[in-house]
């Protein structure tokens, strides 16, 4: 079972998924300014955080994992459902396979298509892969040692959110670990950045209503995208938030924060 965070006690469910190298905490800051009318459901995805390991990922296991998480913390209730990147795609096979759990979907930058480019995607796991984790002696050394292959101080604080330290360490133990499963992680990069589309062949369209989000600086959603969301998800409308690349909810999240609440209605 996927490792599962809830946030508020009352009111309606919504699921948040996160993107690839994420954990559901990231949205630990979006949940609680809606844990006041809604019940929030964090998710670790498939391979991440400290939801368990498995020997692969594609889309519709990940869909289906998430669906039977679904029914162990929520039971029957169909919940919003809110998908950022690869949590955007897993979003989109779950309301596609199994639309009785989703009551409304928001996708987060993210298409219904197959990616050319793996957006440096591959050069962050060489470089995770590639540090030195038994003789590595804090978190700064480490950020030291990605800054060459990972420039950007944003991306690289991101993925850094995903070494851990053992709890034994601090008595002479094990130390550090990633918590992403980057060797399954690397393997199936194409099939994360790609889209099931002959899996998916013959299922019907959701027919629930979608928000389609994308940041205005982004390059994850473009004109020539649309007609395959429409063709899935013919209740779908598109909102672009100003001033954002692709982590929208952490570039602008007040104004996500009034996407969300049109959204769920609120």
């Amino acid at each position: 079972m996927l490792h599962a965070t809830t946030i508020g006690d009352r009111g309606s469910w919504v699921l948040f998924c996160h993107g690839l190298f994420g954990q559901g905490k990231n949205w630990t800051q979006v949940a609680k300014g809606l844990a006041e009318r809604h019940r929030v459901l964090l998710l670790d995805m498939p391979q991440h955080g400290r939801s368990p390991w498995t020997s692969g990922f594609d889309y519709l296991d990940a869909a289906d994992q998430v669906s039977s998480s679904l029914g162990e913390q929520v039971g029957d209730e169909p919940v919003a459902v809110v998908g950022h990147s690869m949590g955007g795609k897993i979003a989109m096979v779950l309301a596609l396979l199994h639309p009785a759990r989703v009551e409304r979907l928001c996708v987060v930058d993210v298409a219904p298509v197959a990616y050319r480019s793996a957006h440096s995607f591959d050069q962050y796991v060489d470089a995770m892969r590639g540090l030195d984790l038994e003789d590595l002696t804090s978190r700064a050394e480490a950020e030291l040692a990605l800054s060459q292959a990972v420039p950007d101080p944003v991306v690289r604080g991101f993925l850094l959110q995903n070494l851990r330290r053992h709890r034994e360490a601090d008595r002479g133990g094990p130390g550090w670990y990633w918590q992403p499963n980057l060797e399954v992680i690397g393997e199936r990069l194409d099939a994360i950045t790609g889209w099931p589309a002959q899996e998916l062949a013959g299922v019907a369209p959701y027919d629930g209503p979608v928000l389609w989000v994308r940041g205005e600086r982004s390059d994850y959603v473009a004109d020539e995208h649309v007609a395959a969301m429409a063709a899935l998800f013919p209740k779908m409308r598109k909102v672009t938030v100003k001033g954002s690349g692709h982590w929208v909810h952490s570039e602008q999240p007040e104004a996500f924060a009034s996407v969300m609440r049109a959204f769920l209605g609120d």
